[in-house]
């Protein structure tokens, strides 16, 4: 270990005024020079790409060729990889050698990002956190250059975007979300060619919202009808609309400009104090329930309105559907691409199976990012790499913190006031 390490918060303290002026690529060195003064031998940035399936090192951009896909230095796999694991679970990993590598995850709030990989003489307790200290501001680095950096952007593509994917993304939140009661997480394929499904979610106190919509068609229109759904739900729920405000924006927004277009959705508010869901459903797959490592059956299906799109939502008011969740209880949101997906012997993915995938994940431990990671490399590979509908999966867990004023709720009134387990 070095001997001349430095104090811990002058050197982050160096490191955000540094970065104001730097373009995106020379945060390379920026990390590399940070670690160092902390007292290790270096340090490099690996950015997960947006399949999750790599993880990439942000180039020196003293050395003029970067290596290319599959060489040696420019990408390893999130699975079977020590860096790997550091990203999948969240956690430090260290190994002995010489010299020492530690793993230490790129975060930002709880949306994964990557790793950021140091080496030194000795990673004791102290240096431990250090680099972690360290790569939680190198994550925030990360975001806010990547709002403008193609470069950044670029380093975590294996492939060019389509041009409704590219505007669908452009319109999309972080995958993850969360706070200390509640954790909403989402993933979408053929993340280079999605057509017309997109998800959103978004805290405001103590309500999280989300949606997921499934536009008809796989073309620039049905990306366009999902991107005018996302706009027409914000700036609906912005302006303190509920939620059949927010339908009935959504049908009208459609009708108008984008006609014979249609949409289903699923538009929802989870109330994370109390534990009660809310939620829309137009023409959309019924949410799914997950208790105690098993789905209960029917406990959110309802009777489903017709798509958004065809104006019949103009002048009505949508019914709300209710349900009180227990803690630990997990709300389950998906597009018919996902459970009628099928294998090249004709072989549906199905409800069954997505439950059981998903619960079975999550009961070896894994983070809701990283079951749901699984789950959609599992759907790709079920139907051989060839997507033929959009898929997307978004997952909600409710874990209030025990001792507030939601610990020990149970299951309470569904619509009417009606109770079900």
């Amino acid at each position: 270990m070095r001997g001349d390490r430095a104090d811990l918060g002058e050197v982050l303290a160096r490191v955000l005024v540094r970065s104001r002026a730097l373009a995106p690529r020379e945060l390379y060195g920026l990390v590399r020079d940070a670690a160092r003064e902390l007292g290790a031998d270096g340090a490099q940035v690996f950015l997960a790409d947006v399949q999750q399936r790599y993880l990439v090192a942000l180039p020196d951009p003293a050395v003029r060729a970067r290596p290319g896909p599959g060489e040696a230095g420019h990408r390893i796999e999130v699975q079977g990889t020590l860096g790997g694991r550091a990203y999948r679970l969240q956690r430090t990993h260290l190994s002995a050698g010489e010299p020492a590598t530690g793993w230490f995850p790129l975060v930002d709030g709880i949306e994964r990002i990557g790793v950021l990989r140091v080496e030194a003489e000795e990673l004791d307790e102290v240096m431990a956190e250090c680099c972690e200290a360290l790569a939680s501001l190198v994550a925030l680095l990360l975001v806010s250059k990547s709002s403008y950096s193609d470069f950044i952007v670029e380093l975590t593509r294996g492939q060019p975007m389509s041009l409704q994917a590219e505007l669908l993304w452009s319109f999309l939140p972080p995958r993850t979300i969360g706070t200390r009661d509640v954790t909403s997480s989402a993933v979408l394929e053929p993340a280079y060619d999605v057509g017309g499904d997109a998800f959103d979610h978004a805290t405001a106190g103590s309500r999280l919202h989300l949606s997921v919509f499934d536009a008809m068609g796989h073309d620039l229109a049905s990306g366009g009808a999902s991107s005018v759904a996302l706009a027409a739900c914000r700036s609906t729920r912005r302006a303190g609309g509920g939620l059949s405000d927010i339908a009935r924006t959504i049908d009208q927004a459609l009708v108008r400009w984008i006609p014979d277009r249609l949409l289903t959705a699923v538009i929802a508010d989870l109330d994370t104090a109390s534990g009660e869901l809310s939620w829309i459903n137009c023409g959309h797959p019924a949410p799914l329930l997950i208790r105690d490592r098993r789905v209960v059956t029917g406990a959110l299906q309802r009777p489903a309105r017709l798509p958004l799109g065809l104006g019949f939502h103009e002048h009505e008011a949508l019914p709300v559907h209710r349900a009180r969740l227990q803690p630990g209880d997990r709300v389950l949101v998906h597009t018919d691409g996902v459970t009628e997906a099928r294998s090249a012997a004709g072989e549906l993915f199905g409800e069954q199976r997505l439950a059981q995938t998903l619960v079975q994940h999550m009961a070896g431990g894994e983070p809701a990012p990283e079951a749901l990671r699984h789950l959609i490399h599992d759907l790709v590979t079920h139907q051989d790499h060839r997507l033929r509908d959009d898929a997307t999966i978004l997952l909600v867990e409710w874990h209030p913190v025990r001792g507030g004023p939601a610990a020990g709720a149970g299951s309470g009134g569904g619509d009417g006031g009606g109770a079900w387990t």
